[in-house]
């Protein structure tokens, strides 16, 4: 008989990434709909690109990005001022024993995206891997 193994290939189980999708799903439409009355939040637009809970789903931490990457600053700050707000909400709206405690980041995958991109663009590097396509 075989066990039943309900952990991703990433080392999460399924219900911690379930938990985190719909965590993320919530603050999207917060702010997406503006209900937090902060300026700065309302006059950028915010994505929230992932959301990774502890195994013990007292913990979120929450990945975001302004829209084209302006004010990443202000935007955080704007976010961890208001963290009781959207902790309130989502404690509200998710069922669970315990109210996550979020902890808002800048998601700096794009950047690292962009910057592995640039160095493959690169002559010198493209001209490596031509010459390893040559010799197969």
């Amino acid at each position: 008989m075989a066990k039943y193994n309900d952990t991703s290939p990433e080392g999460r189980s399924v219900r911690l990434l379930r938990v985190g999708e719909q965590v993320r799903h919530i603050l999207s439409e917060l702010l997406m709909r503006g209900e937090v009355h902060d300026d700065v939040l309302t006059s950028h637009s915010v994505s929230v690109t992932e959301v990774r809970m502890s195994p013990d789903l007292r913990h979120a931490t929450v990945f975001v990005k302004p829209l084209l990457g302006a004010n990443e600053a202000d935007v955080l700050k704007a976010l961890k001022t208001n963290t009781a707000y959207f902790q309130k909400q989502v404690a509200s709206r998710v069922k669970m024993k315990y109210a996550a405690r979020l902890k808002f980041l800048a998601d700096e995958s794009f950047d690292e995206a962009a910057h592995i991109e640039n160095l493959l663009n690169n002559p010198k590097v493209a001209q490596d891997l031509g010459d390893d396509q040559s010799e197969e």
